[in-house]
């Protein structure tokens, strides 16, 4: 008994902390609330996350606002066609010792990082994309066949842009599952846009402060695994992502001429972890439906693909992935 009331003390104090770091932000980043959520609880969640956006809508303004306001050591990589995997994990070179003897030093990449932004992910060849996937699920990296771990907390958030595709190299399903959501930034409605004109264009901009440090943030996250989460929240996770999956015999009847593939045990995991976080992120103890809803789409859409019928009848997979949580989720919700 006492250990619940003491998780509740901790998850309590953690929201009051993680409300001062979302204004924090917001000062910044301006609107895009959902935005910021959903990025936040990637990162609470111990995960990493995809921006796909168009060009000017403040993708490297947010990651630089997070890593002053989580307090995490951070490097940018911007990516591009002639980028070398050594480029961003680091290189043996040898050195000239002072009694004239030769022996290697490694120079650490700039992977060796607490939050590293890998800018336009999609523009460097599939061989240097690679170079990042063992960094992303192992947390470490293999160089010169030597096993280097990476620091903790690691997070990579990688934006791409969604428009230009000409040069590009789309990231192969592998590593697009490694990343925990996909996040995107849409161009900011009115009203919005009239304060981001407001809060940017003046003497001074909104500043950001920091919130949390590195600790902290390893607190957190082992603090979100440990929350409760409902038998009903479960159950509807499970029923949303097996309905997905072609073939599967809990599908829905619409996905096998629909999708080509869809989410794994992976997607499972990753919507469990985020409905715990938002749920922290909205002042709420546990989970609810309303969370795996409102990360669905966040989770699941980068971890299925349409089938040129889908795409011929103008299917997107985010319309899919509504039609499935109306019809999973819904019925829950009304019982």
């Amino acid at each position: 008994m006492a250990s619940d009331e003491n998780l509740v003390h901790e998850v309590e104090a953690l929201g009051q902390r993680l409300d001062e770091a979302r204004s924090s932000i917001e000062r910044r980043f301006v609107g895009q609330h959902a935005v910021v959520e959903q990025v936040l609880a990637a990162i609470l969640s111990g995960g990493h996350a995809l921006l796909v956006g168009q060009p000017g809508l403040g993708k490297t303004m947010l990651v630089d606002t997070l890593a002053t306001v989580l307090g995490l050591g951070s490097q940018r990589v911007q990516f591009t066609p002639d980028l070398m995997p050594a480029d961003i994990l680091g290189s043996e070179v040898l050195d000239v010792l002072t009694d004239g003897s030769r022996a290697f030093r490694f120079i650490e990449g700039p992977v060796f990082t607490q939050l590293l932004m890998a800018d336009e992910i999609n523009r460097a060849s599939p061989r240097t994309q690679s170079a990042l996937l063992q960094a992303m699920q192992e947390r470490e990296v293999t160089v010169s066949g030597q096993h280097r771990p990476l620091g903790r907390p690691f997070h990579v958030l990688a934006t791409q842009n969604p428009i230009e595709q000409e040069g590009t190299y789309p990231l192969p399903e592998a590593q697009l599952d490694r990343f925990l959501l996909q996040v995107d930034v849409g161009y900011p409605d009115r009203e919005t846009e009239r304060d981001i004109l407001l809060a940017t264009t003046g003497v001074e901009e909104g500043a950001a402060h920091e919130s949390f440090d590195a600790e902290g943030l390893i607190a957190a996250q082992q603090l979100i695994r440990r929350m409760p989460v409902g038998e009903a929240v479960v159950e509807a996770i499970l029923d949303l992502v097996r309905a997905s999956r072609p073939g599967d015999p809990e599908a829905e009847g619409f996905i096998d001429d629909t999708l080509i593939w869809g989410p794994g045990p992976r997607a499972a995991q990753a919507l469990m972890l985020v409905s715990r976080a938002r749920a922290v992120l909205n002042g709420r103890f546990a989970p609810t439906l309303e969370d795996v809803e409102a990360l669905a789409a966040p989770v699941l859409r980068h971890r299925m693909a349409l089938s040129f019928t889908a795409r011929a009848r103008g299917e997107s997979v985010d319309s899919v992935i509504d039609r499935l949580v109306g019809s999973r989720l819904g019925a829950r919700q009304a019982a």
